[in-house]
């Protein structure tokens, strides 16, 4: 469920970020640090984590406040996905966030190469979310995640720094899953378009 104290922080702190950036009277720079400060020392009480942590992941981000951008991709085999499976056991469709200097479509192929080995193509878009609308738990920051149905044309799982391995399942044979990068109503959606060729991109 949404946390509106967490909501407030983080609002706060948009608003801090901003007059930060645009503000120039040296007054008012001390009130907007000190705003963001409290809103990170809220995100701690509320969340547990240290108040370093959190203003490292919270308050390290300058200029206007924009969400940042997590692509997946949807790879079908013989009616089952494939995930992959991260180093802390979970399992998770292959994604990341989205490069400075790629489209959201670029990244999504670049990391179903980093992560499963896999050259793909993309074929469509399946969908345009707000995470937080859909994943625990909540973020600091935004983020807009963007479903891909890709398809193979080469490749083979080679192991990496940020995956053990990679399996296709079905839909009735999940793993334990990463739940914070994709969850069962994601993929759940994702064969869903897999088996609609007239789908119709689903967004928040």
């Amino acid at each position: 469920m949404q946390d509106q104290i967490v909501e407030w922080a983080k609002e706060i702190q948009s608003l801090a970020q901003a007059g930060l950036f645009y503000g120039r009277d040296v007054f008012d720079q001390e009130r907007y640090q000190r705003i963001r400060e409290i809103a990170a020392e809220m995100m701690a009480e509320r969340t547990g984590i240290s108040t370093e942590k959190i203003t490292g992941l919270f308050c390290g981000d300058v200029g206007y406040q924009t969400p940042k951008v997590d692509t997946r991709a949807a790879i079908f085999s013989e009616g089952k996905i494939l995930l992959v499976c991260e180093n802390d056991g979970k399992w998770s469709m292959p994604g990341g966030w989205c490069e400075y200097n790629t489209s959201p479509a670029e990244n999504v192929i670049k990391e179903s190469k980093e992560e499963a080995g896999l050259e793909v193509v993309v074929q469509k878009v399946i969908s345009v979310q707000d995470r937080d609308k859909h994943n625990q738990p909540p973020y600091a920051y935004g983020v807009v995640k963007i479903f891909y149905q890709c398809e193979v044309t080469g490749g083979s799982f080679i192991q990496n720094i940020e995956t053990s391995e990679s399996k296709y399942f079905s839909l009735d044979e999940l793993p334990p899953l990463a739940e914070e990068k994709c969850n069962e109503e994601q993929i759940r959606m994702c064969f869903e378009a897999y088996g609609d060729e007239h789908w119709k991109v689903q967004f928040d």
